[in-house]
């Protein structure tokens, strides 16, 4: 299963943003990177420059590699409403981004390990597909023999319980439900969709 595993801070000094999570080594040094950081003069980005910064953000921030990245546009492309937004929305979808969004796991990275571990249930059937886009209605859960796991438990602990909109917890079960796709204007990220499409429009 094909998926980023190279330096997370250094790309995160890059788009100036803590875009994996949580990164001690980037509160401490979030200057972009290179050996004189913010120091170095930097020439103006072009048009094409700013369209792929973007898509590149989106990528890394949802762990979804470039094939799988363009095949996502694709399909948002073919459903009605305006593009870039249907891109996020289905994005969010993931089952991955979902257990993230629900606190089962600090990180994407993390969900995505805990799908691929056999220890997330939807529908009341094992799913070890990180990619599994979630249609509203469904039901996520923690599989019953991992519902003690060390870092489920401590995630949980950590969450501080944010409410999204589109999906609903239930704390004693350790069970969710995804309500609906969400609207562009309560997902959270820092990303400028349109200039994606543009991208791709080229």
């Amino acid at each position: 299963m094909a998926r980023y595993i190279g330096p997370k801070t250094k790309i995160a000094r890059r788009f100036k943003e803590p875009i994996f999570g949580s990164d001690k080594y980037f509160d401490r040094r979030n200057t972009p990177p290179g050996q004189h950081g913010q120091a170095r003069k930097r020439a103006k980005l072009t048009e094409y420059a700013v369209q792929l910064y973007e898509k590149q953000k989106a990528k890394y921030t949802y762990g979804v590699l470039e094939r799988q990245f363009y095949k996502t546009f694709e399909t948002a492309a073919r459903k009605k409403g305006i593009t870039g937004e249907n891109l996020l929305k289905f994005l969010e979808a993931r089952l991955d981004n979902t257990v993230y969004r629900l606190g089962i796991a600090r990180s994407r990275s993390q969900a995505r390990q805990l799908v691929s571990h056999c220890h997330i249930v939807v529908n009341g059937q094992v799913v070890n597909i990180p990619s599994y886009t979630l249609r509203p209605g469904d039901v996520i859960e923690v599989r019953e023999k991992s519902k003690s796991l060390e870092v489920i438990v401590e995630s949980l602990a950590a969450s501080n319980a944010k409410k999204y909109n589109w999906l609903n917890w239930d704390d004693k079960a350790m069970k969710g439900t995804f309500l609906a796709l969400p609207e562009r204007e309560n997902i959270p990220e820092n990303i400028k969709e349109q200039l994606i499409v543009e991208l791709y429009s080229k």
